[in-house]
């Protein structure tokens, strides 16, 4: 088990910031810890990588406890926080070289060379990090994280202030990095976790509210049908269906109708309209996005 967290929880004065959590996550694979601002994904981020000891719980990288052999956990963990702590009067390279140091890597110029081509940091490297871009300073964040090949990597909010190219790059990244490597990533950019992630923790209030693979979120949450008439429709007729537990207009006779049984509902919508003498110009069946999932859990 590359990951567990057993009734974890983290409390600053009377505020739970992490309320009794427990999850694990096996050896590769690229989890999704999400959550609104103030939830406790950094809290407990923090947490799994010693900088932070927890109220109550436990938590183990590798099978080694977080507080009882936090040099060990140290070794075998990537930490890029949100809040990047870089040196900015210090030369990419030169940063790098410190922290090679810190971990006392064998033969650090070829890491590092390595390192800085994986991150695509070729053409910033002889800069100071000081006069580097955030997109750049992210990707030295990265860059550091990697650096001693750790077996777990934590990422909180890894893709902050990249363009869309960066992005693309990065993503690719980190996607074939899960591959082996266990990646915990935090990111408020769903299309990212949809992108990377086979499996998501969603965290609201310091307690999990959601653990399972993105397909299954989003079929549990239901969808919706896109449905055109050709002519005026009640809010009431549609409601009425069975199936249809929301209809919301849209522009001119469109409606938006959620369900969590689609093929029914769309029975019942042709039946409706056959019956009624309605037509219906288009019909389409959509499925709930991972921000739509989000969203109707954290509210």
């Amino acid at each position: 088990m590359s990951i567990h967290v057993s009734h974890l929880t983290k409390h600053y004065g009377q505020q739970k910031a992490v309320d009794d959590i427990s999850f694990e996550l096996e050896k590769g694979g690229i989890v999704g810890f999400l959550g609104p601002n103030g939830a406790g994904k950094s809290t407990t981020m923090k947490i799994i990588t010693g900088y932070l000891p927890p109220s109550g719980g436990q938590a183990s990288v590798c099978g080694f406890d977080v507080v009882k052999e936090p040099m060990e956990v140290r070794k075998r963990v990537g930490y890029l926080p949100e809040a990047n702590p870089l040196y900015p009067d210090m030369y990419v390279r030169e940063f790098l070289e410190f922290m090679a140091g810190m971990h006392k890597i064998k033969a650090p110029q070829k890491r590092i060379s390595e390192m800085i081509g994986l991150t695509g940091l070729t053409p910033e490297q002889h800069k100071k990090i000081g006069a580097l871009s955030k997109g750049y300073k992210q990707r030295v964040g990265l860059a550091q994280a990697l650096l001693h090949d750790p077996e777990v990597l934590i990422l909180d909010e890894p893709t902050s202030g990249l363009d869309p190219n960066q992005l693309a790059e990065i993503r690719a990244l980190i996607k074939s990095l899960g591959e082996n490597k266990t990646v915990m990533l935090s990111t408020h950019i769903m299309q990212e976790v949809e992108a990377v992630c086979s499996r998501v923790i969603i965290i609201n209030k310091g307690t999990i509210i959601a653990d399972d693979a993105i397909s299954a979120l989003q079929k549990g949450s239901g969808g919706y049908i896109q449905v055109s008439f050709g002519e005026a429709v009640s809010p009431a007729e549609l409601e009425a269906l069975p199936g249809v537990t929301r209809a919301v207009a849209a522009e001119g006779h469109q409606w938006r109708l959620y369900t969590a049984d689609a093929e029914t509902v769309r029975k019942n919508l042709l039946q409706f309209a056959l019956i009624n003498n309605r037509n219906i110009l288009s019909l389409q069946s959509n499925s709930h996005s991972l921000e739509d999932v989000f969203r109707e859990l954290t509210n």
